[in-house]
């Protein structure tokens, strides 16, 4: 099997566990697809420590600490969202990597300004302490297709997110 054919979950596994390094994942719109595609793999206790599914701003702010500030300026799905929900999963569990996933599957719930398919997919890594070096990408996305379509092509770019976050460092 080629690496294009190789699932993207045991290649986030197989990096993550060569690294020895760990990954927290805070989804809204996927549901917990992106957890559910890590633990998939079997042994992936060695690299996956949670996923924490905050679809609505209240668990957004009661699980994540996502600020009011950001809720209210920006909506739940924005950049900035995006990127407190990545660092504060990355940090409450301690994990060297965290992503999250916040967008609209569909097939109603858009808008103008973000239509359905929107998505914002966030990696927070975490450097060694003191060296100023921890850092968040956020990526923005449309994707097409049914509900249960958006929200399977969203986890899996998550991952092929955090796959080349780890191949960057």
């Amino acid at each position: 099997m080629t690496d294009d054919e190789t699932p993207i979950e045991e290649r986030v596994g197989d990096v993550l566990r060569d690294r020895e390094e760990t990954v927290a994942v805070a989804e809204s719109c996927t549901g917990g697809l992106v957890g559910s595609l890590l633990t998939d793999v079997p042994g992936s206790s060695d690299y996956f420590d949670r996923s924490i599914v905050s679809y609505s701003y209240r668990a957004k702010q009661e699980l994540l600490a996502v600020s009011r500030e950001a809720l209210d300026a920006h909506g739940a799905v924005s950049e900035p969202v995006a990127r407190e929900m990545a660092q504060a999963v990355r940090d409450t569990a301690g994990a060297d990597w965290g992503v999250a996933t916040t967008g609209v599957a569909g097939p109603t719930g858009g808008s103008p300004e973000t239509p359905v398919g929107t998505v914002y997919i966030a990696v927070a890594h975490a450097a060694p302490w003191e060296t100023n070096d921890s850092d968040c990408t956020v990526a923005h996305y449309e994707f097409d297709g049914s509900r249960t379509e958006v929200k399977h092509r969203i986890a899996r770019q998550a991952l092929t997110d955090l796959l080349a976050a780890t191949q960057e460092e």
